[in-house]
C-alpha cells in the first residue's frame, strides 16, 4: 500500500502551491505495521512516534501546528473496511509551500526511516479551509 506520493500527486501539489496560497490542513490517515521495519525497531506505532516527534518540530519551524491527533474508534456511516485506520491527524501549515519546504529539509528526510518503517499504509489529503460548499448549496 502507498506511503509516499506518486510523481503525479507531487506535481499536482507543487502546481496547487502556486494558485492556492493560503492555509492548508493535511488530513493524515495512518495504519501502522505490527512490527517496525526501521533501525529503531519496536512496533510500527513506536517507529512512527519517533518520526512524529521530529516532524512536529519541523512543522512548528514553518509556522504550522498539529490541530488534532487521535485514534478512530467507530464508523458511524459506511462499512468500508479499508477505513480501518489506527490514527488520524490534522496538521495545519501556513501554505502549501511551507509543507513542500518541510518535506525537502534534510533533517526531515533523515527521519523518514522511522516513518516508512512504521507505516503499513496511509492517506494524506490536502484541504483548503473556508471552502464551504454546503453553505453555497442551501
Amino acid at each position: 500500500m502507498a506511503t509516499n506520493p506518486t510523481h503525479e500527486q507531487l506535481e499536482q501539489l507543487i502546481a496547487d502551491s502556486e494558485r492556492l496560497t493560503g492555509e492548508v490542513v493535511m488530513l493524515n490517515l495512518l495504519k501502522f505495521k505490527a512490527r517496525a521495519e526501521s533501525d529503531g525497531g519496536g512496533t510500527g506505532e513506536e517507529s512512527y512516534r519517533r518520526y512524529g516527534e521530529m516532524a512536529v518540530r519541523k512543522v512548528a519551524e514553518r509556522g504550522g501546528r498539529v490541530v488534532f491527533m487521535g485514534r478512530p474508534d467507530s464508523i458511524l456511516i459506511g462499512s468500508d473496511v479499508e477505513g480501518d485506520w489506527d490514527a488520524v491527524a490534522l496538521v495545519a501549515y501556513p501554505n502549501r509551500k511551507a509543507f513542500l519546504d518541510m518535506v525537502s529539509d534534510p533533517e526531515y528526510q533523515k527521519g523518514h526511516g522511522d516513518r516508512e518503517g512504521g507505516l503499513e499504509r496511509m492517506a494524506l489529503i490536502a484541504m483548503t479551509p473556508g471552502q464551504n460548499t454546503l453553505a453555497e448549496d442551501g
